[in-house]
């Protein structure tokens, strides 16, 4: 299996990169945001392997790939839809629409109806949240432990990034805020 793949851009069209990978070519699949911002460099990836096709996905971010891995386990949910969804939607912008229960921002997205945005809200539920920030999940539990509620954390903890301790003391400055 190929986690990760390094290399330098040979080509950019269509939404695919082609890499090269000392001197061998490989085509992946990306989404827009991958697509615009794409650099050489590592780029995670997700093999796809069915009977009559083997594609391979790339992103340069690691909650991406995380987000995609999850919307592809999703019963109705391919490829294709995973990546539109990732190109629509940053990892933490679809965490606030899974916590916000908007079907109206999912329905934006190319191939999803209001049976499937609601099917994708039930399905992705919180445990999957919790899986595309790993440090947001930490956050999340010593947050809890001081009381507050975990719609309000996940709310709270949109858009942060860095160390641990600077995202809980930001979060809880968001949350005393909100609190007033």
């Amino acid at each position: 299996m190929i986690a990760a793949l390094k290399g330098k851009i040979f080509e950019k069209e269509n939404g695919k990169i082609f890499l090269d990978v000392k001197d061998v070519i490989y085509e992946l699949n990306v989404s827009l945001l991958t697509f615009s911002n794409a650099k050489d460099g590592i780029y995670y990836i997700t093999e796809i392997i069915k009977e009559n096709e083997y594609s391979l996905y790339g992103f340069l971010d690691k909650d991406e790939k995380r987000l995609f891995d999850s919307l592809i386990k999703l019963n109705g949910v391919g490829p294709k839809v995973a990546l539109a969804i990732c190109s629509t939607f940053t990892p933490s912008e679809f965490v606030n629409i899974i916590t916000q229960n908007d079907i109206n921002s999912l329905k934006k997205v190319p191939g999803i109806g209001p049976k499937s945005a609601k099917r994708i809200l039930m399905e992705m539920g919180e445990f999957e949240i919790e899986n595309i920030n790993p440090i947001h999940s930490q956050a999340i539990v010593a947050l809890e432990n001081l009381g507050f509620k975990k719609a309000d954390i996940i709310k709270a903890l949109s858009g942060l990034d860095g160390k641990l301790e600077d995202v809980i003391k930001e979060a809880l400055k968001r949350l005393s805020k909100g609190a007033k």
